[in-house]
This record gives C-alpha cells, structure tokens and sequence, in this order.
C-alpha cells in the first residue's frame, strides 16, 4: 500500500537535531486499518503528513500505491482568498470528482450555509475543520489518513462525524492518530508504534497499545 525507501525526517532544534525517523525502509501492508501510536512529541502528526505528501522527508521517497486521502480534518490546503465552493471545485478537478456531488455533499454535511460563500480567510479554525472533514468524506479514498479527528464542532456533529467515517471505513483501509484506545481497538486491527525515531509493526493492536502503555509510563 505504502512503502517507505530510506526514509528519514530531521529537525534542527536549539538542543540540536530530532530525529523524527531514522532512515528507514518499511511498508504499510494493504488492506489493514492501523493505529499509529507514540508518547507526545513524537512525530506522529509529521509521519502523517508525509505519508499524504503535504510534508516532505529529509531523505528517502514515499511511493503510495492506492489513491490516498489527506489528514482528515487538515485545512492547510485550502486558499484562504477564495470561497469554501471555489475551494471545493479547485479539489474537486484535482481528484476528478463530480463537482455539483462533492458540494451538495459538503453543503448538507458541513452545515456551513452561507459562509460556503465566504472567503476562507474569515473561517474560525472550527469552521475549516468542518469544510475539511466534509471534503474529506465526499471523495472516495481507497485510505484514510486519521488524526484525532473526532473532536471537530459539537457533540452533534461528532457523532455525525464518527458515523460518516464508520461507513468509509467499512469500504477502505486506514492509518489512525489517536490518544484513545478505545477508538483504536474499534477502528484499528494492528498497530505501529514510533519511539526515539523509529518506527515498529505489531499484527496485534492490543499488543501495540500495549507496548505504548509501558513507554508512557
């Protein structure tokens, strides 16, 4: 599904360099839905962004081999001076969507009304998510890419979240971002958990949250 070929990412830091991943040669197998686990700090978030490509690693190529979704929830690539629609329909073209389904789709998802008409620039962050989290939903993705995406809006529109990505989920694979186990272990059947810059399969979920337990402590 994704295969990392010496991949690494580095960041220069007052303390000096951070390795968010050593140089590494790893695949993520297809067709399974796993949890991507570590202790604050990290890189989980980073590793995310790559893997969708609005990051690039310091060394190494990521080669994708199914269509691939952004972060869900990621609003960092809409263009600001234009209007959620006029977003939606430049997305729309780049992903070869039907534009008249996709914004349909957002408008009654999203419950933005009017401000779909607005610049993007006077969204609130909460409102961004929303546009994102809806855009993400209207296009088909063969996986997911999942960062803690269900605290967006209400807890209305949550649940409205969670059920939009349960019905994904059933039809796709995905790569999850969560500081709850229980939305692991319902979602996720294996994990990988990344420490001091390297990142490690388990076919077990349990087994990979156990193992992020004991590095937390």
């Amino acid at each position: 599904m994704i295969d990392l070929i010496n991949v690494s990412k580095v960041y220069k830091t007052p303390k000096g360099k951070k390795h968010v991943l050593k140089p590494s040669n790893l695949s993520f197998p297809a067709g399974r839905n796993i949890g991507l686990l570590g202790v604050n700090g990290a890189g989980k978030s980073t590793l995310l962004r790559m893997i969708a490509g609005s990051e690039a690693p310091t060394t190494g190529i990521i080669k994708r081999h199914v269509k691939m979704s952004w972060p869900l929830g990621f609003s960092g690539g809409f263009n600001g001076s234009l209007t959620g629609a006029q977003n939606l329909r430049f997305i729309s073209r780049i992903y070869g969507a039907n534009i008249k389904d996709v914004t349909g789709f957002v408008r009654e998802f999203s419950e933005l009304g009017d401000y779909l008409e607005m610049p993007i620039k006077s969204y609130s962050s909460g409102m961004k998510a929303r546009l994102a989290f809806g855009l993400s939903m209207a296009i088909d993705f063969d996986c997911y890419l999942v960062d803690e995406i269900t605290g967006v809006g209400d807890r209305k529109f949550q649940e409205k979240c969670r059920d939009a990505f349960k019905a994904r989920s059933e039809k796709s694979s995905l790569i999850m971002v969560s500081h709850s186990m229980p939305t692991l272990k319902e979602h996720c059947d294996m994990g990988a958990v990344l420490s001091d810059g390297e990142l490690k399969f388990y076919e077990d979920i349990n087994e990979a949250i156990d193992t992020y337990l004991a590095l937390s402590k």
